[in-house]
């Protein structure tokens, strides 16, 4: 009977430890796949001209995972020595607060969430484990912690003043490279709008109303009953406005779409996205959304991923772009990645030359493809941020 015992609370010791030290890390790179990894072989034009590009990416979910973004690594898609690889000069760094088990594009209830999980086996504080603002606040800490031992080379932007700043400074350190904070799903304000100055001192300066289900501010494009903003997520629109937030429709269903363009005051962006033109599903934006967009002088963050795009590589993310530049115009267009966001991806962020290349190759111009690899982005948060 003892060696029994103690071989049950060995088996629970191993699962317990498994839990804690192998769960997390089996996870991060079962879901964040690499389809094709470097040398990366563009064209010796696509090399040149990818040298002299300002690149910024409006969309990863990097900080959801426990690793060392200043430590160069072989798993997921983003870490800053591999943001520097690429010629990436900004990276928006977006907050998962929570995902409902069987997530699915068409339809997912709010009731549970396996983020929980996955926090408790990442150990993270134990005021993240019930609460989706803390989880908010903690993950802003952690990039801003990265940014202080980065030894100045890499920095968090929070203001006009903070990007022009690094701007300038780029411009004779073009190793250096930065990022901003977003939230995916207004529900880290747990339905009280006096919370929003929490996360905005947290540096937070972009968040979605939704992600893969309605909340109390607006209904999703993956919800249950798909509806608009409520009279809080009105009020949630006006106060980010008040302090020069910028407003997120990924993931928003079309009725949180169509109200929030009809109350903005500033251009508004989808962080990531595909579009019905080449992809056509309930992810996408449909040609009207994407007018409406383009009408409040907003960008497009073009998606990699399959949903996003119908396809595995750099020639379907470029055929989404085109579509988008014959619709609207080319500055209405960015990068919107979802690297680390649980998807597999034709390359990591130091593939985005593979991008470059395929621009190219579909004859846009050199101005051009420094608007959509980054220029457009530049522009906007420079008249946007506080």
């Amino acid at each position: 009977m003892k060696i029994v015992l103690k071989i049950v609370l060995a088996l629970l010791v191993l699962a317990i430890l498994g839990f804690f030290f192998v769960f997390p890390g089996y996870m991060m790179r079962s879901v964040n796949v690499v389809l094709d990894r470097e040398p990366y072989v563009p064209s010796q034009r696509a090399v040149e001209l990818h040298k002299t590009l300002f690149i910024a990416d409006l969309h990863c979910d990097a900080l959801l995972w426990n690793r060392d973004l200043l430590k160069r690594s072989n798993v997921g898609h983003v870490d800053i020595p591999r943001l520097s690889e690429g010629n990436v000069a900004l990276q928006a760094f977006t907050i998962v607060s929570k995902v409902p088990p069987g997530l699915n594009i068409e339809r997912n209830e709010a009731k549970h969430d396996l983020i929980t999980l996955l926090v408790i086996a990442q150990r993270w504080p134990f005021s993240t484990w019930g609460s989706l603002k803390a989880r908010a606040v903690y993950q802003s800490q952690k990039l801003q912690r990265f940014a202080e031992k980065s030894e100045n080379t890499f920095f968090v932007i929070r203001s006009r003043k903070d990007l022009q700043d690094y701007f300038e400074r780029r411009k004779t350190d073009p190793k250096i490279t930065a990022g901003f904070l977003g939230a995916e799903g207004a529900q880290v304000l747990e339905g009280d709008i006096a919370n929003l100055d929490d996360l905005f001192n947290a540096g937070i300066r972009m968040m979605a109303p939704t992600h893969f289900f309605d909340n109390e501010v607006a209904g999703s494009a993956h919800g249950v009953k798909k509806g608009g903003l409520t009279d809080l997520g009105r009020a949630m629109i006006r106060e980010m406005e008040k302090r020069r937030m910028i407003i997120d429709l990924a993931h928003a269903s079309a009725k949180t779409i169509d109200d929030v363009l009809a109350m903005v005051t500033r251009p508004v962006v989808v962080s990531h996205t595909g579009v019905r033109g080449t992809c056509d599903n309930t992810r996408n934006l449909s040609d009207q959304q994407i007018r409406g967009i383009a009408a409040t002088g907003g960008v497009i963050g073009i998606g990699y991923w399959e949903t996003a795009v119908c396809g595995k590589d750099a020639k379907a993310i470029v055929a989404a772009m085109k579509y988008v530049a014959n619709l609207v115009g080319v500055e209405h267009i960015a990068l919107g990645s979802d690297f680390d966001g649980g998807v597999t991806e034709p390359f990591d962020t130091t593939g985005l030359i593979e991008i470059t290349d395929e621009l190219l190759k579909a004859g846009f111009s050199e101005q051009d493809i420094r608007l959509i690899m980054g220029e457009n982005v530049l522009r906007l948060l420079l008249d946007t941020l506080p």
